[in-house]
């Protein structure tokens, strides 16, 4: 089969290479099959190259100046880092690298593409790295060509290098590439991974173990360097909003009228701090009329947003539609791999003067939603894009490439849409905001009547539908007016504790402490929810997160330092400089873990214990369903028949023999409460979570009479 070219395919004709010398055939390594196949389709003379599957696992033969060039694809990382010699127990320090089959049951499909890869490889010439441009992508292709093609094949490959999946673009890394692979690119993520897996390994045996050690339960409990500090900030923000005592003060709330609307007057304090004085403005203002004293008037400008990094385009799309980071990023992801936009694990906020604006804004045009906002920015006689203040040496700010997309998923438009709009912003006028103060006298009192305005929209006229601000446009106003105060009043209020985290400001705060990076924080904060360490949104800490934190705070207080995990992040971009070896940076890691596990081997049965304190309560809880429909005084309970393993539901009091009621349960699935009871009949509603399914929710009581009628349950 053969597959026809994208919808720039037919520019590569018109384009005059300066191919590598490559000859006889040549192995193209890709990350995903997607990639693959744009890559193949791009590099392909006739934009037409050959496909094919072997075992489920697609690659390509495309021909460019006489060389056959296979396009093969991995399914992400087919190897990984694993401990060498067996035993479950810590320190482990002594790793290698292994299949990913070998080391996880859930990648078993690795096994195949591996196999695949390697007959492919037989004979082969030449050797390219086209998987993404970052340290991951770098990484995915180097243990390919290490552990598939030999080392040979690493002295011989090059680098496609390139920030969108467009012809054009793959075409000019083509002709561009190095005459090598990027080892520093390629060191740093091999000691990322190492790192990470020293610490995660480590840490998490060592909290699990010491469960075990102590009480003889098992759970899988986990911890790593840059879990342990996110995990601390959470908590410590819990402690503040727990601790926090309300403080109260007094506002001045008045309105006038003008011309029949009323306008908010603000007070020239914002909090009066005693009842008392704040009673005293309100008896001297209540009743009395204004009189304005001075008026000004300020333009100000407004610089136009630079285009997005991906932080900044999580954080947008949950202020806009409240989409997690992990949601966001996906369908980025997917958009890029469609070749809609550019690469979206950036962090840079810069548009560099290699991109063809011009072209972008032509292929915009061709979209209906865009086409005035494109023309009005294609008949500027100079685009000069905001540049942001954050840089990405490997990619730019996330922007649209141009090509028309086909048909989106709701998800998929609203990010496209975000994106496209922000990059046209960026290249947009700056906005003018016309700002008025008039201070108002009330006898004796000063209050502010304040207007704004935009006068100028600039690029606020293209981002438009996104955007909040409020305005307030005041008549005309003269000094001496006389204004009434139609009402005035002194309210009370409270100071506030601070807010719980959200997925977006806690993907914030990781990127300001400088842990993590933007291609694995949305994974951390993922495993944090998968371990039942925090859960909601806003986001709070269970008890388990709340009693890990505590216990390692006090018995090994290192696992949770940021700095420590600051610091090795620094280590890993001198990687990429060339400041520091791979092999200095994981020795350090290992030498820093010596003694937290040292000290943590000293006090396992202490923190063993505290942990399963936590453990056992938060299992009885989640053993509640609700409370006794019957009885009114006991709680149904989930229990499991010791004979037969079958699950039902029970009243706690029939172990003093008070109640006897039960209710059969599914058998499948897992079961959570959801703290609602029927309308009908009072008993608890469920909501059951099966795989593949969605879940749904349901009255455990079989014969409960809305279930007859096919009416909802929920109260």
């Amino acid at each position: 089969m053969s597959f026809s070219g994208g919808s720039d395919s037919k520019l590569l004709l018109a384009i005059r290479v300066s191919e590598p010398e490559l000859t006889g055939r040549t192995l193209v390594v890709c990350e995903k099959p997607t990639a693959a196949r744009r890559i193949a389709q791009a590099l392909d003379e006739e934009g037409s190259p050959e496909g094919y599957r072997e075992q489920g696992v697609p690659y390509f033969i495309a021909r460019r100046r006489g060389v056959d060039l296979i396009v093969v694809s991995a399914l992400g990382h087919l190897f990984t880092v694993a401990q060498r010699g067996g035993g479950w127990t810590y320190p482990v320090f002594d790793l290698k690298w292994v299949p990913a089959y070998e080391a996880d049951r859930s990648a078993a499909r690795t096994r195949v593409f591996i196999k695949v890869i390697e007959r492919l490889s037989r004979g082969v010439e030449g050797y390219v790295s086209a998987c993404d441009y970052d340290m991951e992508g770098s990484l995915i292709a180097y243990t390919i060509l290490h552990y598939i093609c030999g080392e040979e094949s690493l002295r011989k490959a090059r680098r496609m290098r390139y920030s969108t999946l467009t012809d054009r673009d793959l075409v000019r890394a083509w002709e561009t590439m190095p005459p090598s692979l990027d080892f520093p690119l390629i060191e740093a993520g091999r000691a990322r991974h190492e790192v990470d897996w020293l610490f995660g390994i480590n840490l998490s045996r060592a909290l699990t173990l010491s469960v075990k050690n102590a009480t003889g339960y098992y759970k899988t409990l986990s911890i790593g360097r840059v879990q342990g500090p996110t995990l601390n900030f959470i908590k410590e923000r819990e402690v503040e909003i727990r601790t926090f005592v309300p403080v109260p003060f007094w506002v001045i709330e008045a309105e006038t009228e003008i011309d029949g609307k009323r306008y908010p007057l603000e007070y020239k304090r914002r909090r009066i701090e005693t009842e008392r004085e704040a009673l005293e403005i309100e008896a001297a203002c209540r009743g009395r009329e204004g009189v304005i004293t001075s008026i000004q008037s300020k333009r100000r400008s407004q610089a136009p947003p630079p285009p997005f990094s991906l932080g900044d385009l999580q954080r947008e799309a949950y202020r806009q539609f409240r989409y997690s980071p992990r949601t966001t990023l996906r369908a980025a992801e997917s958009l890029y791999l469609e070749a809609l936009i550019s690469y979206p694990r950036t962090s840079s906020q810069r548009l560099p003067p290699s991109i063809n604006l011009v072209e972008v804004l032509r292929g915009l045009r061709r979209r209906r939603a865009y086409a005035d906002l494109a023309e009005r920015l294609l008949s500027k006689p100079r685009l000069r894009p905001r540049q942001g203040r954050k840089d990405d040496p490997a990619h730019p700010a996330i922007h649209p490439t141009g090509n028309l997309p086909g048909k989106l998923s709701k998800m998929q438009s609203r990010i496209y849409d975000l994106i496209c709009r922000r990059f046209m912003a960026a290249l947009g006028d700056p906005a003018v905001r016309r700002n008025v103060d008039a201070e108002v006298d009330v006898n004796g009192h000063l209050f502010h009547l304040k207007g704004s305005q935009v006068v100028e929209q600039g690029w606020r006229l293209f981002y438009a539908p996104y955007i909040r601000e409020e305005e307030v446009v005041l008549p005309a106003l003269r000094e001496g007016q006389v204004l009434p105060v139609v009402s005035l009043d002194a309210a009370r209020r409270y100071t506030k504790p601070p807010p719980h985290f959200n997925p977006s400001s806690l993907l914030k705060l990781m990127e300001d402490e400088g842990i993590g990076t933007k291609a694995t924080r949305t994974d951390i904060i993922d495993t944090l929810f998968k371990r039942g360490y925090v859960e909601g949104n806003p986001v709070r800490i269970t008890d388990l997160g709340f009693t890990i934190v505590e216990t390692l705070g006090r018995y090994c207080p290192d696992i949770l330092s940021v700095e420590m995990t600051r610091r090795l992040e620094r280590d890993l971009e001198e990687i990429q400089t060339g400041e520091t070896q791979a092999d200095a940076v994981v020795r350090e890691a290992v030498e820093a873990l010596k003694p937290i596990l040292a000290e943590f081997k000293t006090k396992e049965r202490l923190i063993g214990v505290e942990i399963n304190e936590t453990l056992r309560a938060e299992k009885l809880r989640a053993n509640v369903l609700g409370p006794c429909p019957v009885c009114k005084t006991g709680e149904i309970r989930l229990i499991r028949n010791k004979q037969t393993g079958k699950r039902f539901a029970g009243c706690s009091n029939y172990f003093n023999g008070s109640c006897d009621t039960s209710y059969p349960l599914p058998q499948r699935g897992r079961i959570q409460a959801t703290g609602k009871s029927c309308r009908e009949c009072g008993a608890p509603i469920i909501r059951v979570i099966r795989r593949g399914r969605r879940p749904w929710e349901l009255c455990i009581n079989f014969d409960c009479p809305l279930k007859r009628r096919g009416e909802k349950r929920a109260g």
